[in-house]
């Protein structure tokens, strides 16, 4: 089905792939295949993906309708908390907060819906309920809202840094220190649409660490506060000190320690949700436990240095 949109004046001088990636809330790396197959085009002049959007351009969409399947559900996602206003679940590695273009597997949003959980209408399509988001490799607490209410005091609360979110993580290496902050500003490395990096252009991040247990030289277990959340801010920030995430080849980890500890993703986990409720005021705590794969790993290096204590 064909249609046209004029240029929005907030995509006017930015490249066509990134100005189709806005419009159509896909990936740069999406709109670019949309963009080289014709199913997006600049009517009267023709333009390449890096080619400038202008002021007064149409944009004209013929896209193909992609046969979906049946999205999988998240059967063994736990519920840590519910009430009227909120839910929160404790995600399992491998499952996605919302759908998205090109995520075949599981999503909070979506196993939620098919157990019958009312969500508010509230928040843009396929994303409703949704105030802060976990990546698909880290388990742990992330939070839904079910009334309108909740979602406009959660989200207000989300975005003035109100709430505390605590996760744990497992780096390569010894940190020295026994607390510090990371305040160092991220945005999107140019060598891939998936990957961040600190870079002065990006947007503030500020992360606070405290050391849990050493294991010698070899990884440090840490509790992390965020002060802001951005895309991958703990795996980005924690290997622009040296210290990737064990398990986390994509920043910088070493994949043979990954193996060792029969790990197939980050050691991450979201610890710790604590909020003020949005209809009583009280403040709310909700804890998780580390999940069986990351648990496994943690014993396992813990009895290689074993006698390091």
């Amino acid at each position: 089905m064909s249609h046209v949109v004029p240029a929005p004046d907030a995509l006017v001088g930015k490249r066509f792939d990134v100005a189709v990636a806005k419009m159509l809330g896909i990936s740069r790396a999406k709109a670019a295949d949309v963009i080289v197959s014709g199913q997006a085009h600049v009517i009267g002049r023709s333009l390449d993906k890096a080619g400038t959007l202008m002021l007064g351009d149409f944009v004209e969409f013929d896209l193909v309708e992609e046969r979906r399947e049946p999205e999988p559900i998240a059967t063994d996602m736990a519920v840590a908390y519910e009430d009227d206003d909120v839910i929160v679940v404790d995600k399992p590695v491998g499952v996605a907060a919302h759908a998205s273009v090109g995520w075949t597997g599981p999503t909070v949003l979506g196993s939620l819906l098919d157990r019958g959980v009312h969500i508010t209408s509230l928040g843009a399509a396929g994303r409703q309920g949704i105030v802060s988001r976990l990546d698909v490799g880290t388990s742990g607490l992330m939070l839904v809202c079910k009334s309108d209410l909740a979602y406009k005091e959660m989200r207000r609360q989300f975005s003035e840094h109100e709430v505390v979110k605590t996760y744990h993580a497992l780096v390569q290496g010894r940190l020295n220190e026994d607390r510090a902050t990371i305040e160092a500003p991220i945005g999107r490395a140019k060598v891939s649409d998936f990957r961040f990096c600190v870079t002065p252009a990006g947007k503030d991040a500020v992360t606070h660490w405290d050391v849990l247990e050493r294991y010698g030289s070899e990884a440090t277990l840490a509790k992390i506060n965020l002060e802001t959340g951005r895309t991958h801010q703990i795996r980005v920030h924690f290997s622009s000190i040296g210290h990737p995430l064990v398990g986390d080849p994509m920043y910088g980890a070493n994949p043979v320690l990954a193996a060792e500890l029969d790990l197939g993703r980050q050691w991450l986990h979201a610890m710790q949700l604590e909020f003020r409720h949005p209809r009583t005021h009280v403040w709310t705590t909700v804890s998780s436990r580390y999940p069986a794969d990351l648990q496994h790993a943690l014993d396992t290096i813990a009895a290689r240095h074993a006698d390091d204590r």
